[in-house]
């Protein structure tokens, strides 16, 4: 294969007809590559991804150093190898193939739509309701569709976004008001889901187990996550590993907004590196608003 490639970069500046093909297959193979990597990253799949190149790299060393029993149990384990890397990345395959479909509409991704900022204004009339009552809540929003794993966990809901569902979802009386509920596209997806928990020693300070658990999902994936705290009645946004108090609705509503459309111009997030600064960084502001 890298003979292949080797030959195509030479033949580029003979004849350029046949030299601007090699390079659109490439340049096409290259984003291939860029937009799985991106669709898996800070996923079950990624770890996925990493356990099959530490497979791939015992194969070949297996082979250069004679060890031939293990060579060989390897090699026969390859044969299943399609068929298992179908059923493990299944839910990013269908993403994947979901995000193509879509490349006819780049110019949706841009801006938000009216459903979207529909929905939006119910998740803020419920928050503050919940909050006004002092009843704790979660909500996560995946626009990016990375959450079927998590989806999984939970009851399915399948409804349309509203105040009234969601107020009543998140009643302590309800089997399905412990947990966070998905919501995608205006849709409620599914409620009581579990999510990760950072591991973020400023989030365990100062708040308890929802926040950890809404700042965590966002640590792993590129979804917003809306707390309620049962204990102050407060609103938090989480994004990105970082969460931000928010006052009243108007600035709720501001914020989803612009996260949601920066998300959709932007389409990836910032190096774990920098997210995490940014997460101590708020973390450090949340902390003087709460004193």
């Amino acid at each position: 294969m890298y003979d292949e490639i080797l030959r195509r970069l030479g033949t580029i500046g003979r004849d350029w007809p046949a030299g601007l093909v090699d390079v659109l297959d490439i340049l096409l193979v290259a984003y291939l590559i860029y937009r799985l990597l991106r669709l898996v990253r800070g996923t079950r799949a990624w770890r996925v991804l990493i356990g099959v190149v530490m497979f791939v790299v015992a194969l070949i060393a297996s082979d250069a150093l004679g060890l031939r029993t293990l060579h060989w149990i390897l090699e026969k384990a390859t044969l299943l190898g399609p068929v298992a890397l179908v059923i493990l990345f299944l839910p990013e395959l269908r993403q994947a193939i979901e995000g193509f479909a879509r490349i006819g509409g780049l110019g949706s991704r841009f801006r938000t739509t009216e459903g979207e900022a529909s929905a939006i204004d119910e998740i803020v009339n419920a928050a503050f309701e919940l909050a006004e009552t002092s009843t704790g809540a979660l909500m996560v929003l995946d626009e990016a569709g990375q959450l079927d794993d998590i989806i999984a966990t939970g009851t399915s809901i399948r409804g349309e976004v509203s105040s009234s569902l969601l107020e009543s979802i998140f009643m302590t009386s309800t089997p399905l008001h412990d947990g966070a509920i998905v919501i995608r596209g205006g849709t409620i997806l599914a409620a009581a889901c579990q999510l990760p928990l950072s591991s973020n020693p400023a989030i365990q300070a100062m708040y308890h187990m929802r926040h950890r658990a809404g700042v965590g999902i966002t640590e792993q994936t590129e979804a917003i996550s809306v707390i309620v705290s049962e204990e102050r009645g407060l609103v938090t946004v989480a994004e990105e590993g970082s969460i931000k108090n928010v006052k009243d609705k108007e600035e709720l509503r501001k914020l989803l907004l612009e996260k949601i459309a920066k998300q959709k111009s932007e389409g990836g997030r910032k190096p774990r590196k920098d997210r995490k600064q940014d997460a101590h960084d708020s973390d450090e502001k949340a902390q003087k608003e709460a004193e």
